[in-house]
């Protein structure tokens, strides 16, 4: 297990074009010693060498040290070292929460039989950890990018959603392309991007699923809930090559919800506007099996609706700390998932009031606020 989940960390950088030190222990404390190190650079520039050898078919161990030579220079530590001396900054994943991640979501959706679990690979943008995924029970993933669908197909995955719109033509073809080798649904929201979809998978002569995505809240791409849904859903049944599978009902927005009673609220506009463009659909003699939406924060609701036939989850992967400020039922922070990322820093000057770090804005986003700090090394 080490080796592939060292590899896939590799691989997760695949669409960082700036050099990266990517190191995995088994845990955050002084004591520990680095299980697997890497220094990666921009993975574009051997991501067709690694994908066209036959690398994938040697033993993980194998992979882990033919990738190790493709890729590094020189790397942040040794394996053996302590994590204290990791050259910073560096992104450190513990394997022991992340495996333990992958664990829980799967005793989770026990509770939910009728409903199949769908990660975002967005978080992660890997093929490999999305493999481990699949073998903990995932269907398949969902991405939002066309360049992540590419390399979750390149890396093995046979079933992915991109939970987006893809208009250029171009990218059409690209996306068409992959249903050569993978079974490939995309979102739509207009009659256009339909027709060009058609065309596209006409060309190459291959089959994509279409998803309609509905605007439940999160005011971004969707139609309104409604006739909208059924004039889309017909217009996908008339053309050549494409087929409805269903409907995209997601809202972004609820899954940072503090209380738990706010967030089933949120989750309960969902669920009507999703119950409205099924309505729609079932006026205009329009089967509808297939209804995709929900996310870390908000899954256990959107599971126990008997509306969503799939749920979405990703961050619950890595976590983050925003996650944990979320309260449960008792007004207690949710605990439920593990942060198993974070990112080592070391100070380089202090003054009597501040201290600064070797780690700045290229390296943290300060879209959630100011980083909490662990302070345990």
């Amino acid at each position: 297990m080490s080796d592939e989940i060292g590899l896939c960390l590799c691989a997760m950088i695949h669409v960082v074009t700036q050099r990266l030190n990517l190191t995995l222990l088994t845990s955050m404390t002084k004591s520990d010693t680095i299980l697997n190190n890497l220094c990666v650079k921009d993975f574009r520039s051997v991501q067709s060498q690694y994908f066209s050898t036959s690398l994938r078919k040697l033993p993980f161990k194998q992979q882990f040290e033919s990738f190790i030579r493709m890729f590094s220079s020189r790397p942040p530590c040794n394996v053996g070292d302590s994590v204290t001396d990791v050259e910073t900054p560096a992104l450190l994943v513990c394997l022991k929460k992340l495996e333990q991640n992958l664990n829980t979501l799967k005793e989770a959706m026990k509770a939910y039989p009728s409903v199949k679990l769908r990660p975002h690979a967005k978080t992660h943008k890997c093929a490999m950890l999305a493999r481990l995924q699949i073998q903990s029970g995932a269907v398949g993933l969902c991405c939002q990018k066309l360049t992540e669908a590419e390399a979750l197909v390149q890396g093995g995955i046979q079933d992915v959603l991109l939970s987006n719109q893809v208009i250029n033509k171009k990218k059409l073809l690209r996306l068409a392309s992959l249903a050569r080798s993978a079974h490939i649904a995309v979102c739509v929201d207009s009659e256009r991007n339909i027709e060009d979809l058609s065309e596209a998978a006409k060309t190459l002569d291959v089959m994509l699923d279409i998803v309609i995505e509905v605007n439940v809240g999160g005011f971004r791409c969707g139609v309104e809930p409604g006739p909208d849904v059924a004039r889309l859903a017909k217009k996908v049944m008339s053309l050549p090559n494409i087929r409805f599978k269903g409907l995209h009902c997601y809202n972004g927005r609820n899954q940072h919800i503090r209380s738990l009673a706010d967030r089933q609220a949120a989750v309960n506009e969902v669920i009507e506007k999703t119950k409205l463009a099924l309505s729609a659909l079932k006026e205009s003699e329009i089967e509808c099996n297939y209804v995709t939406g929900g996310g870390t924060g908000t899954f256990h609701l959107e599971a126990a609706s008997e509306v969503f036939t799939e749920v979405q989850p990703g961050s619950y992967v890595f976590m983050d700390v925003d996650y944990g400020l979320n309260l449960d039922g008792e007004e207690k922070f949710v605990s439920e998932f593990q942060q198993s990322l974070y990112i080592l820093s070391t100070v380089q000057s202090v003054a009597e009031n501040r201290a600064i770090v070797d780690v700045g804005l290229k390296a943290v986003s300060l879209d959630s606020g100011v980083p909490t700090y662990w302070y345990n090394l």
